[in-house]
């Protein structure tokens, strides 16, 4: 989630400590205030810097990356699943999957 005060330098070591970790899949997406009793929005995200993180993260090895203002933790989540398995009954395992949003 983006637009919080974090910085760019924070979101990639986020990324790469997920990375080594295993993690395989990463969505990030732009947080918006739901009420006004929340966390106001610090900062809007712009597309391309979206579109910077996702390549980034497929250049760090994520195997998914969804990277846009409207994506949410669970964007496209099956679809995401039943790709990885049928990459694996193709033995296509090393193959990456992102998404343009």
């Amino acid at each position: 989630m983006l637009g919080l005060g974090e910085t760019k330098d924070e979101v990639l070591e986020c990324m790469s400590e997920l990375r080594d970790v295993g993690v395989e899949v990463v969505t990030l997406g732009q947080y918006l205030q739901p009420t006004k009793n929340h966390h106001p929005v610090v900062r809007y995200a712009h597309p391309d810097e979206f579109k910077e993180f996702e390549e980034k993260g497929l250049a760090m090895g994520f195997r998914f990356v969804a990277a846009g203002p409207m994506v949410r933790s669970s964007y496209r989540a099956a679809e995401v699943f039943l790709a990885g398995e049928a990459r694996k009954r193709k033995g296509l395992e090393g193959e990456s999957h992102n998404v343009h949003v």
